[in-house]
């Protein structure tokens, strides 16, 4: 039971793919702009993580390892291609029109690929299923949560309603590119330090996960020469 609760629940918080990973930085910082987009762009890669994990949990004992990369391509571009045609149908043409390429682009999002390859290539239906949930529903609150900071900031709205009804002159940073960089750093600094307090409370030292530790990162050695 403790390792299903943790399957669903890594994605939330300590393996969270946006403010602990900084996977799928691309739709991140481009379609954030506002709640909506966040929403909308969250939930359509919720629903490709959560169909292709389980397709490639089903088929994980007959693709040959050879050609499994181009397998799970072909199974993730199918969701996605699923996704696309329904917004294109029946999503509110704002919506589609904002997150325009970032749709197709969730075939190469390394969110997607990193949970087929990682995971779902080595669990069971049930547990690619809630691994895919959680770190879907990670993802979406985290653009969401992004989205709503930097509409807020913009222009006194959230989801496209406005709060503050006087806010007549819109603040431009923080809908732009530089300001989308500026309000992740944010994010990711209240986490770390959440973290970080988190293990001095627990006399503990607090340990980055592998994909953001320089002692598991080896870029650094591509550019040595072998004697």
């Amino acid at each position: 039971m403790k390792s299903v609760v943790y399957e669903f629940t890594k994605g939330l918080w300590k393996e969270n793919p946006v403010i602990v990973l900084l996977l799928g930085m691309c739709p991140t910082l481009a379609v954030t702009s506002n709640a909506t987009n966040g929403l909308g762009m969250g939930l359509a890669t919720m629903f490709v993580l959560l169909g292709s994990n389980i397709v490639i949990s089903l088929m994980r004992n007959i693709v040959p390892q050879k050609i499994r990369i181009p397998c799970y391509i072909v199974v993730i571009a199918t969701f996605v291609t699923v996704v696309e045609l329904f917004m294109k149908a029946y999503a509110p043409p704002t919506l589609y029109n904002a997150l325009g390429i970032f749709i197709p682009l969730i075939v190469v999002n390394c969110i997607v690929l990193g949970r087929a390859e990682a995971f779902a290539s080595k669990n069971t239906v049930f547990m690619s299923f809630l691994d895919g949930f959680g770190m879907g529903l990670g993802f979406t609150l985290s653009l969401v949560a992004l989205g709503g900071v930097r509409e807020f900031l913009t222009s006194g709205s959230l989801f496209e309603v406005k709060i503050i009804t006087c806010w007549t002159t819109e603040f431009m940073l923080t809908n732009g590119a530089p300001g989308a960089f500026i309000v992740l750093g944010f994010f990711i600094a209240i986490m770390n330090g959440l973290n970080i307090r988190k293990a001095k409370k627990n006399g503990e030292i607090y340990v980055p996960p592998a994909a953001l530790d320089c002692r598991h990162c080896h870029i650094c050695d591509l550019g040595k020469v072998e004697d």
